[in-house]
């Protein structure tokens, strides 16, 4: 049997943050049209290191597109200089069961989540949003900078993280990395500073607790959420929640896994009826979006294994047109 191994670098040339975020839009109008067969994924604890491994498979008959995504959540790498996030990624043949590559899918998750966040800003945002602020500095917060700014002009961006050394890196490389990312791109010296004048806020941090004041957010923001992913993770105030219109990737996994709504949930903040619907039910104009300049949107995802396949696959056919990754026999 022979398999393509794909690199993060491969995974990286072959698919642009734009390509991902049509894909991606694609996968949650299937999504939420029920056309897509993606398990609750399966959780792994691994409590002694404050870890975690998630086994996350999905099909999508309309493009035929099978495979699993194999990720592991350990925060505490960060003290030892490695990535928080570990991930691969098989593609396998729908029609015979035979697995077609193996790739990298720490950057892969990134971008995937990235482009749901570039979705969900292009259907919720302000058509005239221009400040950007991120929480967070790690992968994922470089993929929800460059997602947001494929899809709105920003002009000015704040990011805020616990490790100011973390934040000027992260500066640093952004600004470099040029158009659609602008070079104004400042380390905010508090969370109030990043949130005060924003106009989109992405939050892709691992905390158990708020990133940001509710009362320093203005009328008429979006709020990405990214970085709950267990029912004790909050990172959005559940006030801002209470008040938002909220939209997510997906009822059943939001449900069961995103702190930032159970949390508010169990409390009797928010119930069940304020959940707006999902963003695939926006995407095909099933429901409404944002409905006025002042409303506060609210998207929450948790991540579906079917984001994964779809750019998995995209990743696999791009990469046999232009002749990357490398083939093995098994």
């Amino acid at each position: 049997m022979r398999l393509r191994v794909i690199s993060a670098a491969d995974v990286q040339r072959a698919v642009t943050m734009a390509e991902a975020i049509g894909a991606v839009r694609d996968v949650f109008v299937q999504l939420s049209a029920g056309r897509v067969v993606v398990p609750l994924r399966t959780s792994v604890p691994v409590d002694s290191r404050d870890g975690v491994m998630l086994l996350m498979p999905a099909y999508l008959p309309a493009t035929d597109a099978l495979g699993a995504k194999m990720l592991s959540v350990f925060p505490s790498n960060l003290a030892c200089g490695l990535p928080t996030i570990h991930a691969v990624v098989v593609v396998v043949d729908a029609e015979t069961g035979r697995p077609l590559a193996l790739m990298d899918g720490a950057y892969l998750t990134a971008l995937r989540t990235g482009a749901a966040s570039g979705v969900a800003t292009d259907l919720l945002a302000r058509s005239d949003a221009h400040v950007a602020a991120i929480f967070g500095a790690g992968a994922q917060a470089r993929t929800q900078l460059a997602a947001v700014c494929t899809v709105r002009r920003i002009e000015r961006v704040w990011v805020f993280d616990p490790a100011p050394g973390a934040a000027a890196a992260y500066a640093t490389e952004m600004r470099a990395r040029g158009r659609p990312i602008p070079q104004s791109v400042h380390v905010a010296e508090s969370a109030a500073q990043a949130v005060c004048e924003a106009d989109v806020i992405c939050t892709a941090t691992t905390s158990r607790t708020p990133v940001f004041d509710d009362a320093k957010v203005k009328p008429g923001v979006h709020i990405n959420g990214i970085g709950s992913y267990t029912p004790e993770m909050q990172e959005v105030p559940a006030a801002t929640v209470a008040r938002a219109k909220m939209v997510v990737d997906s009822r059943s996994a939001g449900l069961a896994e995103a702190g930032d709504l159970l949390i508010p949930l169990n409390d009797g903040t928010i119930s069940l009826g304020q959940i707006h619907g999902e963003i695939g039910e926006v995407a095909s104009g099933r429901i409404s979006g944002r409905e006025s300049d002042d409303e506060i949107t609210f998207f929450k995802t948790v991540g579906v294994a079917a984001q994964d396949i779809a750019i998995g696959h995209l990743v696999l056919r791009r990469a046999a047109e232009l002749g990357l990754g490398v083939e093995v026999d098994l």
